[in-house]
């Protein structure tokens, strides 16, 4: 039976003009715990217009190719009160000033729909010979952000803007990533855009075009890992570490036999690395991107006889691929966890437990076209009740068995056993973990949840996976971004600390920092604002102490 749908109004989320590149302070209320004292940072899509010279609007077609905004606040704690600052800052004013010269978006780009003019003979030729790549300022980054990243120490693209020692929080680098091998700086404090590096700084056979928004973190020594994705006739992987002991990067596997495809995340455990490749494939090898200009329309259809492929690699003993693993085809934007624990069969055997938010198809990727997810937006109406079925969120578990039994590659990929799926709404995307359980059994998963009460994410879930229940935090018309979970430095239980998520009041057109008991789901406290925060991707948090190894996701 479909339930009612209400209406909440989120225009006001997308296209966000505003800037606050001076420092104002929040209007703070309730009681933020006096551990919760650090900076929180969050990155992705402010605007999505832009009004060109010619009179026109140009308009950016899908959510993850909106104009990049990077917002700090500063949580500071002094004498039993709270203040909280705030600034915020465009990355990619030089794109956005070329937009209203030309009135097009020039380049690659994620979902940007290509000129309908554009004659077949021009598609065929830049298809060999590609246009002149964008200029470094108006390459548009801002998914994921790293605070001081390993590796990237010694690269200064700031052209003299770095503060000489960096900054007295610990914050000495913040980076910010997207699933391209790109990585632009910005100054930690001002959000100044500085310059861009790839990922070939960092070892020269990175040279590949993609890679993972998400980096994984070892919570123990802060060692980064990623895969870096060369697409083309031979499609090829490198697995890689960079070590936050030295900063050097060693490649630990090269997988060849996977197609090439849009994985936007990966896993770790405390001796693997794990790559699932899901539905998501790049047709013709990938060249397609040059035909589309754009990733989305260059993924093939999905396949639902295609199984998605997990390569285990092997993360401390040079080994490689260990095991590989098949199961039934799905979709994923972000993984959850995942750890090592004794096959209940065989206690001498090694399984992999791991969580993911999963879809059933690609249906989802379009749904964050503006138009879809707008509450003012007529097609959104194709995506209410029953219609919006396809593009369902559940979290999954699978068991991988047997890790340890294969010490070469595997020429036959083993069973990856579906342990158990929660209910849609129980279920949540840009789902969060208390980071001290990174690699280890973990029971809380936290994200944002979309019961169809809305054209967007209508509240926050923390799902139990031990008792399948969820517990909810939601107000109607207010629409919170991805949550940030806090551990209390003093807690013994997993779910003992806050949440930090930025959230739309829609009636009232303006935002504010909420805190949440990571417990009870319930507001401690909240920071006030008078402007809106755009509806972004991702965000990390420092605490004022020098950060713990693990913070990078």
């Amino acid at each position: 039976m479909s339930k009612p749908f209400n209406n909440w109004p989120n225009d006001a989320g997308f296209d966000v003009t505003h800037e606050e590149r001076e420092p104002v302070e929040l209007k703070v209320s309730g009681n933020i715990p006096s551990y919760v004292s650090g900076t929180l940072y969050r990155t992705g899509p402010g605007g999505y217009q832009a009004k060109a010279d010619n009179g026109e609007t140009f308009s950016i077609d899908h959510w993850f190719d909106g104009f990049s905004q990077n917002h700090r606040f500063q949580i500071i704690q002094s004498d039993n009160s709270t203040r909280v600052i705030y600034n915020s800052r465009r990355s990619v004013d030089p794109l956005i000033d070329n937009i209203r010269k030309t009135g097009k978006l020039t380049g690659f780009s994620f979902g940007q729909k290509r000129d309908p003019c554009a004659s077949f003979f021009k598609k065929v030729m830049t298809m060999f010979i590609p246009e002149p790549r964008a200029p470094d300022d108006q390459i548009n980054v801002g998914v994921t952000l790293s605070v001081n990243p390993p590796g990237l120490k010694d690269v200064d693209t700031s052209k003299g803007k770095k503060p000489k020692g960096g900054h007295a929080s610990g914050i000495q680098s913040l980076w910010v990533k997207t699933d391209s091998a790109q990585l632009r700086e910005i100054e930690p404090e001002t959000l100044e855009p500085m310059g861009l590096a790839t990922q070939a700084v960092l070892h020269p056979e990175l040279t590949g075009g993609l890679s993972a928004a998400h980096a994984k973190s070892d919570p123990v020594t802060g060692d980064i890992f990623n895969y870096n994705l060369a697409l083309g006739r031979q499609q090829t992987y490198r697995i890689f570490r960079v070590s936050a002991a030295t900063g050097k990067t060693d490649i630990l596997a090269t997988i060849t036999d996977a197609p090439g495809a849009y994985l936007h995340s990966s896993l770790i455990t405390e001796n693997y690395f794990i790559l699932c490749v899901w539905g998501g494939q790049f047709a013709w090898g990938g060249s397609k991107i040059l035909w589309e200009k754009n990733m989305l329309d260059a993924i093939a259809p999905f396949d639902p006889s295609q199984e998605a492929m997990w390569y285990v690699v092997d993360r401390k003993h040079g080994k490689g691929v260990v095991a590989k693993y098949e199961c039934d085809p799905f979709f994923s934007f972000h993984t959850v966890n995942a750890w090592e624990e004794p096959s209940p069969s065989d206690p001498a055997q090694i399984d992999i437990i791991a969580d993911l938010s999963i879809y059933n198809n690609l249906d989802v990727i379009k749904r964050f076209y503006y138009n879809n997810i707008k509450s003012t937006s007529p097609a959104s109406l194709n995506y209410v009740g029953e219609k919006r079925r396809s593009c369902d969120v559940f979290l999954r578990r699978w068991r991988l068995p047997g890790v340890n039994t294969t010490i070469d590659a595997p020429s036959e990929a083993r069973e990856a056993v579906t342990m158990h799926t929660a209910e849609h709404e129980h279920s949540c995307d840009l789902p969060v973990i208390n980071p001290q359980f990174l690699t280890k059994r973990s029971r809380y998963i936290y994200g944002l949840c979309d019961r169809d009460l809305s054209t967007f994410f209508d509240g926050i879930v923390k799902y139990d996976t031990e008792t399948h229940t969820p517990t909810y935090w939601s107000i109607q018309g207010h629409n919170p971004g991805e949550p940030i979970f806090v551990p209390n430095p003093d807690g013994t239980a997993e779910d003992d600390g806050v949440l930090l998520t930025v959230v739309l009041d829609g009636f009232a057109e303006k935002s504010y920092l909420l805190v949440l008991d990571a417990k009870n789901m319930k507001e401690v406290g909240r920071a006030s604002m008078e402007c809106v925060v755009g509806f972004g991707f991702h965000g990390i948090y420092h605490p004022h102490a020098l950060a713990a190894p693990g913070t990078d996701i």
